[in-house]
């Protein structure tokens, strides 16, 4: 459970990535269950998240892209624009600085995993509740009572963070509105006086507590749940706890569990994002400043408060071994959720093409470390997902006849970009990398796509198509020298 963002990969990224989170859970399976293909081996290694809510990946910090200099710190702007204030690091690009912080995970988890001597021993448990967030009633620090709200959105959070900045120039740190705005909030819904006062100091950009059509916008029954393993003690929490509110909840539930008479030896771990998402949790005083993170605080400055809480009442119930109410049913959705995702109506090969047929091939050889670009005639993939399959494999000729795959799509190495090139005849490519491993071994290669396309009366088929084969060598020593003088 290392608490930081999944967003190495900026919002340029169009390919499908399981970001620092997923590379480090390849290195770790790969280590135990050796150079086999992804996701096949016996062991699975869950890098989880925990209170990532303020923590970027990104160790450069954030810098303006017009001028290289650091952004204003108090509103993430460049010159008052927020779109030019973005987060980079610690690599060159995105992907370098997946593989990073990805690789840091992965090594200290081995090294805890390596030097774990406490044996978990005890029960298996779990307290779980749904609450009815708005309805909550809180005792302040100064013994007074208040109400948390109905959810709603401040304005900074349309200006979005380093990591992903947002537009239409608003800032990070907005403790009042604009009428323009305002009354573009209001054509959709105006929030009343008592859901403004009650969201105070945020300015409230979406009312989404008090928008009903087709449903509501943010959730207002959510899941709280904690599961004992022994002496760990797994607090799963349906949001994104910044660090301090993170400190804050393990240590409420710690607390209480010790204070009834558990070991010290006891670990509180969170899970962040678990069961539902109820956006951004941030303390009272983080709150206040309206950064990003406090404006998507949804339930108004009591928010922690809230959920401290109701998950003392949780670790109560769990130490004495009492149930805990089930709480008020969440409404189902099932049958009312919309979808976004454009249909596909149909696809079709170019004159005098079929489908797989390739259009830019390997050459002869490559070297290692060098990188392999072929292009098939295609199909839109979401026609079949592959669920648990590969639209690509890279194929080593281990004997006559015999070509066994050593990369999918599941592999760091490898990348699969769908291009659509006319969408009124339905033409689509398909361009697939390798990059070759500088230790890859020597011999024959070829690589293959996996496509299903979609006829224009709605019927499905699948396609393969084929590269030539290619040769992989070693570089050459006077090559190697040339390389490192150019770095």
């Amino acid at each position: 459970w290392f608490a930081v963002h999944g967003t190495s990969m900026n919002n340029s990224n169009q390919l499908l990535s399981s970001d620092n989170k997923g590379y480090a859970s390849q290195l770790f399976e790969q280590q135990v269950n050796g150079d086999g293909l992804p996701v096949q081996g016996s062991f699975v290694a869950a890098f989880a998240q925990s209170n990532l809510g303020d923590v970027s990946p990104n160790t450069r910090g954030p810098h303006c892209l017009d001028t290289g200099l650091p952004c204003d710190k108090e509103t993430s702007t460049c010159n008052g624009k927020n779109e030019l204030c973005v987060a980079f690091g610690p690599g060159q690009d995105m992907f370098e600085s997946t593989q990073i912080i990805g690789s840091n995970q992965f090594h200290e988890a081995l090294n805890l995993y390596n030097s774990a001597s406490f044996k978990l021993s005890g029960p298996v448990d779990f307290r779980h509740s749904y609450v009815d967030m708005p309805r909550q009633n809180v005792t302040l620090p100064d013994g007074s009572k208040a109400q948390l709200c109905k959810p709603a959105m401040g304005y900074s959070f349309a200006a979005g963070t380093t990591d992903g900045p947002g537009a239409f120039d608003f800032k990070q740190g907005s403790t009042s509105g604009s009428p323009v705005w305002d009354f573009v909030r209001n054509l959709i819904k105006a929030p009343t006086a008592q859901q403004v006062q009650c969201h105070s100091p945020k300015p409230i950009l979406l009312d989404t507590g008090e928008i009903t059509v087709p449903y509501l916008w943010q959730p207002q029954i959510v899941d709280h749940q904690i599961v004992r393993l022994g002496q760990l003690v797994i607090i799963a929490v349906p949001g994104e706890l910044s660090t301090m509110a993170g400190r804050r909840m393990r240590n409420t539930v710690y607390s209480t569990l010790v204070e009834t008479g558990w070991p010290t030896t006891t670990t509180t771990v969170i899970a962040g994002l678990a069961n539902e998402y109820s956006s951004y949790i941030t303390t009272f005083e983080e709150y206040q400043i309206q950064r990003y993170e406090g404006a998507s605080t949804i339930y108004g400055p009591h928010t922690l408060q809230g959920y401290l809480e109701s998950y003392k009442w949780l670790a109560s119930h769990l130490a004495e071994g009492t149930p805990s109410a089930p709480g008020p049913s969440p409404p189902d959705l099932l049958d009312k959720q919309l979808s976004f995702l454009p249909g596909v109506v149909f696809d079709s090969a170019p004159f005098g093409k079929d489908f797989g047929s390739v259009l830019v091939d390997a050459k002869p050889s490559y070297t290692q470390g060098s990188v392999v670009t072929v292009k098939f005639v295609s199909a839109n993939p979401r026609n079949d997902l592959k669920t648990n399959d590969t639209f690509l494999a890279v194929e080593n000729l281990a004997g006559p006849g015999n070509w066994q795959v050593k990369y999918t799509d599941a592999h760091w190495d490898t990348r699969f970009k769908w291009i659509r090139t006319s969408t009124i005849l339905g033409h689509s490519e398909a361009e697939i990398t390798w990059q070759i491993p500088a230790n890859q071994m020597s011999g024959l290669y070829r690589i293959r796509h996996f496509g299903t396309r979609k006829s224009l009366f709605g019927g499905l088929a699948t396609f393969v198509g084929q590269s030539s084969q290619f040769s992989v060598t070693g570089v050459s020593p006077r090559k190697a020298f040339f390389h490192v003088l150019h770095m």
